[in-house]
């Protein structure tokens, strides 16, 4: 019976890791979002110091590791072969849970999913328990740590309203005052901004950094005798007066003497400060388990106590985490960090939200958010009224973005927001943080960093009329998904545990699930990031005819590529009667339609970015995206008809009619390759062969359109049929008509862009 714990160590310790590499690809939000979305500093040097400061977070992160072992239940009331169940249901939770939320690029709170986890496990043990004994629901307060549970409840609600309400204000303030030319304002004025900022974010080192490591209770006659942890709860004032007035003179120096952009230097050390408190406070939702479990086991060995009788008292008692193991922990991270890709994905969510000006936006508005918007329009619009006039004036200017429009339309090297909207995340953040800490108030590093990150976007008008409703819906979908960590943590990680506790091979179970959804995940990731970029549109930044023609070639020949592979499915799906594909087919056809709207939505971009001697390249590109979207509306058209048919489990088509659609995908499958090989290889002179195609198809398509007419007159017996397969025909025309009328168009076009060239000879 030893070698079964023996081996849930073993298991536990290779969840451990895999749960750190899952939990640092959703927490890089916390402390990259600012220094990569205002750019800065390098990638790479930015990559450096976050991986510094959690490199040294996770060595202090020791005094933490009481959470996992006392802090939500009661040890004692569970003997050893209980609290390994907890302990196993708790990881594999945590990791299908985070894995989850990484894939669909949301950031969530590593924090709250590891302690409603605990609970859950703990809550179900414990009911086993009362069960067992004949006990009332009652005596569950006697299992549970009830007082910490719901400090951490409201500790979640009021983080989510305090961060956005303090971010936004502070930023308005900030704004107000230094506007969007700051870097133009007298060196006194930065000085004492920085001053404010550096204070903020060095005392937030101090309380996250070194209150959880054992240094924290050293005490120094310099500071009165007290330790460092009392000294820095208690002289709150002194502190911050001194080092504010330390830090304002240090930043003037650095300013007139060094030239330095003080604004850089405060997003370096905040990105340093947040990823040491990430390591240094969350690690613990990551190994805290597994090493509780391991202290736990070693306990039980040396008793000699049978595991159903020995009592894990133990874990109240508090036992230091050796050092080299959190330092290997430490590595992972930063490994994890550096080659994540998820990593990636989940910052860029929050970065698109708080981003400064037009881009792809990735939820779609709902009632909620567009009741939200509407009444903070009329709200700031009865404001204005009653606001002096000369006052909304002054307040008009101070907030006046320089270059809105940009020459480019998609500048990969264009930053999400300015320097000082980075300044203030981090500044609030580390804030709002350390308060919490003082007060010993539970709360989320991630709720905070997002909800200030998206305070100060609202109050520096990122979320204008052109994005609010889209990004309210962003945020509010953000929020509900944390709710739903909470109530999906808490009742998944029950239920592992009863099932466990059930049998001890439903372990083995759930880890091959486990590795299986792994393997999936990583396979389906290569696949998807490999798709995307081969597929994935590009929005022109051209200014010259030639050069439209030429981009956009690239956009054509992806459309013509994925159109075949759509228009080919629904025929397949319709003539195997196959539901599925033509499911997946549907979603394929909606994102070529929402692709190519992207390209309609940046219009207003591409047309400011002409110049004024090749305007006729605007009308051009204008028919261009009109023949596209022609393309998308036929292939929705035919794979939405398909699908509805085969859904209602109407009759399936007849042999010769599926004969003659087959035929019909074949000549338009060859015709759609044609066309693809000819823009990818900007074979422009091959145009005209191909659009004398068009006769053959087109009365190839008559012919079968006849044919059915004849059918229905002697044989048809289905309405149903003869509906769907003239409306697939008569679309195929539409389909082909676009197809032609844009090769004509980009035949003309391309003539008259080289005529000069030649005429010049």
């Amino acid at each position: 019976m030893e070698n079964i714990y023996l081996l849930m160590i073993v298991a536990l310790a290779v969840l451990a890791i895999a749960d750190l590499i899952v939990g640092v690809s959703n927490d890089a939000v916390n402390f990259l979002n600012s220094a990569i979305g205002s750019k800065a500093i390098s990638f790479k040097t930015i990559m450096i110091v976050a991986s510094v400061g959690i490199a040294i977070g996770a060595v202090f992160s020791s005094g933490m590791m009481e959470v996992a072992r006392k802090g939500i239940f009661n040890p004692g009331e569970f003997m050893f072969n209980e609290i390994m169940i907890i302990f196993m249901a708790v990881m594999i939770t945590d990791i299908l849970l985070l894995d989850f939320f990484n894939s669909i690029g949301m950031p969530t709170s590593t924090t709250v999913s590891i302690v409603f986890e605990l609970l859950g496990a703990a809550v179900a043990m414990a009911l086993i328990k009362i069960g067992a004994d004949s006990g009332n629901f009652s005596d569950i307060v006697i299992y549970i740590n009830t007082s910490t549970a719901t400090k951490i409840i409201f500790g979640i609600l009021l983080s989510v309203v305090v961060a956005f309400s303090i971010g936004g204000i502070v930023q308005w303030i900030s704004r107000l005052l230094l506007t969007y030319n700051f870097e133009s304002k007298a060196s006194w004025v930065s000085a004492v901004f920085g001053g404010l900022a550096l204070t903020a974010i060095t005392y937030f080192i101090l309380m996250k950094g070194i209150k959880g490591t054992p240094y924290a209770k050293l005490s120094f006659d310099l500071i009165g005798g007290l330790t460092i942890k009392d000294f820095l709860e208690t002289k709150i004032t002194p502190i911050i007066a001194v080092s504010s007035l330390f830090w304002s003179l240090f930043s003037y120096g650095l300013i007139v003497f060094f030239k330095t952009n003080i604004y850089k230097l405060i997003i370096l050390v905040g990105t340093f400060a947040l990823a040491l408190a990430f390591a240094g406070n969350d690690l613990v939702n990551f190994i805290g388990v597994p090493i509780a479990a391991w202290q736990s086991y070693e306990a039980w060995v040396v008793s000699g106590v049978p595991a159903n009788e020995f009592s894990m008292e133990v874990l109240a008692s508090k036992v230091p985490t050796p050092n080299a193991l959190l330092l290997f922990a430490g590595m992972i991270m930063v490994l994890t960090l550096w080659f994540s890709s998820k990593a990636k994905r989940v910052v860029k969510t929050s970065i698109d939200l708080s981003k400064q000006g037009n881009t792809k936006e990735r939820f779609n508005p709902n009632f909620l958010s567009r009741l939200l918007v509407r009444s903070a329009t009329n709200t700031s619009a009865l404001i204005d009224k009653v606001t002096p006039t000369s006052l909304n004036n002054f307040i008009e200017k101070q907030f006046e973005e320089k270059n809105i429009v940009t020459a480019k339309v998609n500048e990969e090297d264009k930053p999400a927001f300015d320097l000082v909207r980075a300044s203030v995340n981090l500044m609030v953040a580390g804030i709002l943080i350390s308060i919490a800490t003082s007060y010993k108030l539970p709360l989320s590093t991630t709720y905070v960093t997002f909800m200030v990150a998206m305070g100060t976007s609202l109050a520096d008008r990122a979320w204008g009329s052109e994005s609010a409703v889209y990004r309210v819906a962003g945020v509010l979908t953000v929020i509900g998904g944390w709710f739903f960590t909470a109530i999906v943590a808490f009742s998944a990680a029950a239920v592992i545990a009863f099932l466990i506790n059930i049998s001890e091979l439903m372990i083995a179970v759930f880890l091959f699930g486990i590795v299986i959804m792994g393997v999936k995940n990583y396979l389906k990731g290569k696949d998807t990031v490999h798709q995307d970029e081969e597929d994935e549109l590009s929005i022109g930044e051209s200014s010259s005819l030639q050069g439209v023609i030429f981009e956009s070639s690239k956009n054509i020949s992806k459309v013509i590529k994925r159109g075949e592979k759509v228009y080919t499915n629904a025929i397949e799906g319709l003539s195997k009667q196959d539901l599925d594909l033509l499911k997946k087919n549907k979603k394929q056809t909606a994102k070529l339609s929402r692709d190519v709207d992207e390209l309609r939505d940046n219009l207003f971009y591409f047309i400011k970015n002409l110049d004024e001697s090749s305007l006729n390249a605007s009308n051009f590109y204008i028919n261009l995206l009109g023949y596209l979207q022609d393309i998308t509306q036929s292939l929705e058209y035919i794979n939405n008809k398909s699908y509805k048919h085969v859904n209602n489990n109407h009759s399936k088509l007849k042999l010769t009619q599926i004969r003659e659609l087959v035929e019909v995908n074949s000549s338009i499958s060859n015709l759609f390759n044609e066309v693809n090989e000819l823009y990818k290889n900007k074979s422009f002179s091959k145009i005209q062969s191909i659009i004398k195609q068009k006769n053959d198809i087109y009365n190839l398509v008559q012919d079968k359109i006849l044919a059915q007419v004849a059918r229905t007159r002697n044989e048809e017996n289905s309405p149903k049929n003869t509906t769907l397969y003239f409306s697939i025909l008569q679309e195929t025309k539409d389909l082909l008509n676009a197809v032609m009328n844009l090769l004509s168009d980009y035949n003309e076009s391309h003539d008259s862009s080289i005529k000069p060239a030649k005429l010049d000879k």
